[in-house]
């Protein structure tokens, strides 16, 4: 069902409500600057903090990719999510009475509201009740496993939940439909119970296992993990996707780790449940696991919001099984690992040992130390290339090479790639320096990318020497583009507009009187949604955001008009100016736009065969060149003021 039109009454009182330091806060490290808190942008992968949110103006503002809004708009786009779907969670989450503008459909909203909150509960009450049937007699081989086999206590048993699924068929079915009264449906979507193929009623998804509660980041439940306590297979089941649970966007144990990433400035990851499980009761509480998937972008942006570094290590076995898994679980981010945009480092434990066994023997310092000491991705990718080679074979040295110089090509960053090259001719060269200089110049002839071409770009000003007339002034530096210099005065316009409030009307008279029209689309659209908005409306910025939201506009383009970086917290002074400066430059292109359509009509008419036509057209282009003659003077001036 499409959700109705909430009434703009709920979504305001969801903005008021919504903190947006709270609801950043949650998938966002904020460290407080002056007023405002900064942290690193979940948009963009960047190194140093550009992301800033302002708890007094309820905005965030990236400079580096100029993502900004308010609450509503940072969920939104984080989780691909609809304007009305994200502010019924908020008011959800804030208690916020849900009205809309169609009263009749509110019955059934509410039912769509509730649903993720029933799935919930539902999923908190089987987890409750996999705990309590590890307490039972049926459930002391789970216990002993856990005890005997993984060597936890019962305070790590405790911390995570753990439970077991009792064998029956329809063990979890009864007790949550017949005993708690939740509807069998409901149950179902919940990922708990399926039904039975001939039909008549319905049989558990988990039966004598193990489980472990796979959570969300703010610690809910939304799944879990089975393992058998027999020779069943699989032997790790998993709830199927849901509402709720998305395996390639979920990270077992992030609600535990995302402070310990935070504090420790890594975030390790390994393979299974029990080697998160062991890490954290050793005290390494910076570890998450992958659910057994090959890592997907999702994943690595949501485990890297919380490490300003971007520090990220794989804990996956030493043995070829293990090579190959860290292998899969790079996956996706092999091209942010090439450019540099993640520091990813390898770990492979001794003895083909993964992260719980090797705990078991040897000290929680142990793995730290291994962990400080885990080669970066490019030199384990090297170490792989060549293990059981012999470079003194032509054969295996011509194949190393190739597969060197494939490695070398992907690397962006050029200081990077010419340490990598330096590190690799060494390698090639076997012990004899005297050959290092000839394998560095051979690897970077084969790396090297060919030579871009560029074509010479046509200068604006030879459009004024295509007729008769005499030049227009050159005293001062080339124009930008029309395009670069209709951008900057539109959008310097419409940021005073936004900002100051008491130059609003002298806009309007200025376009009106010049008769300006803005140009460019997106920033066109902007300006009918201002004059649909009273202009005496103090929270104008807001407004139109809400009204973009709902509209599903794209924010994208005109966004950085929200919001006023230092710069332009000290250029805001010279407003008259300013605004006089982008008015004279939106005057200026649209004459020279004028002055060139009229001047190609005249070009293309035959003056014989038409010659009123031909007449007309070079009188109108003629008269645009006088015009642009006269405020020529005034184009340093503006351009300057703008740029």
């Amino acid at each position: 069902m499409q959700i109705p039109r909430l009434h703009p009454d709920t979504i305001e009182e969801v903005k008021l409500r919504a903190d947006i330091v709270d609801v950043v806060s949650e998938y966002v490290v904020l460290r407080k600057r002056g007023k405002d808190f900064v942290g690193l942008c979940p948009f963009h992968d960047e190194k140093s903090p550009s992301f800033t949110v302002s708890q007094t103006k309820q905005m965030y503002y990236c400079f580096g990719c100029q993502a900004g809004g308010n609450a509503i708009k940072f969920v939104m786009d984080l989780g691909k999510r609809s304007f009305a779907e994200v502010v019924l969670d908020l008011a959800r989450r804030y208690q916020v009475p849900v009205q809309t503008l169609e009263p009749e459909q509110r019955q059934e909203l509410q039912r769509q509201l509730s649903l993720r909150e029933q799935l919930y509960e539902v999923l908190a009450t089987s987890a409750q009740f996999y705990q309590h049937a590890l307490r039972q007699s049926q459930g002391q081989k789970a216990i002993q496993y856990l005890q005997s086999n993984r060597k936890l206590q019962e305070e790590t048993i405790q911390q995570f939940g753990l439970g077991y699924a009792p064998a029956g068929w329809e063990t979890l079915s009864r007790y949550l439909v017949e005993d708690k009264h939740y509807p069998a449906q409901l149950v179902e979507k919940a990922g708990l119970i399926k039904p039975r193929k001939e039909g008549g009623g319905y049989y558990d998804v988990f039966r004598d296992r193990l489980m472990i509660p796979i959570r969300d980041v703010q610690g809910r439940v939304i799944a879990f993990g089975g393992r058998t306590l027999t020779d069943e297979q699989p032997k790790y089941l998993n709830s199927p996707e849901t509402e709720l649970f998305s395996k390639g966007k979920t990270l077992f144990a992030l609600d535990r780790a995302k402070t310990g990433i935070s504090q420790l400035d890594r975030a390790v990851v390994v393979e299974g449940y029990f080697d998160a499980i062991a890490l954290h009761a050793a005290g390494i509480n910076n570890a998450v696991a992958s659910l057994g998937t090959a890592l997907s972008l999702e994943q690595v942006r949501l485990v890297l919001r919380y490490t300003e570094s971007k520090q990220l290590v794989l804990n996956f076995d030493a043995d070829k099984a293990g090579t190959n898994a860290a292998e899969r679980a790079i996956g996706e981010i092999a091209e942010l690992a090439y450019k540099g945009e993640v520091q990813l480092k390898i770990l492979n434990l001794p003895n083909g040992k993964d992260a719980d066994e090797y705990l078991r023997e040897r000290t929680p310092e142990d793995y730290a130390e291994l962990l400080a000491n885990a080669p970066l991705w490019l030199d384990w990718q090297i170490q792989q290339v060549l293990q059981n080679r012999d470079l003194k074979q032509a054969t295996d040295f011509q194949q190393v090479t190739q597969q060197i110089v494939k490695l070398l090509k992907n690397i962006a960053n050029s200081d990077t790639r010419n340490y990598y090259v330096s590190y690799c001719a060494e390698i090639l060269s076997l012990g004899d320096t005297r050959l290092i200089p000839l394998r560095v110049e051979n690897l970077l002839t084969q790396i090297a990318p060919p030579a871009p071409t560029y074509s010479k770009p046509v200068s604006a000003r030879k459009a004024w020497g295509n007729e008769k007339l005499s030049p227009l002034p050159t005293s001062h530096s080339p124009l930008p583009s029309d395009r670069s210099l209709l951008e900057h005065a539109e959008a310097l316009l419409l940021r005073i507009y936004l900002h100051c409030p008491e130059q609003r009307q002298a806009i309007i008279d200025e376009l009106e009187e010049r008769d300006l029209q803005f140009s460019l689309s997106h920033h066109r659209f902007l300006w009918r949604q201002i004059l649909e908005t009273t202009v005496e409306q103090v929270d104008l910025i807001s407004t139109l955001q809400n009204r973009y939201l709902e509209l599903s506009e794209d924010l994208g383009l005109i966004s950085h008009l929200f919001h006023l970086n230092e710069k332009w917290k000290t250029e805001i002074i010279r407003i008259p100016q300013l605004v006089q400066a982008a008015i004279a430059c939106m005057d200026l292109v649209m004459l020279e736009k004028r002055y060139r359509h009229f001047l190609e009509l005249w070009q293309q008419t035959d003056p014989e065969a038409e010659p009123e036509k031909y007449q007309f057209y070079y009188q109108a282009f003629y008269t645009e060149k006088l015009k642009l003659q006269k405020i020529d003077r005034q184009r340093l001036f503006s351009i300057t003021e703008l740029l």
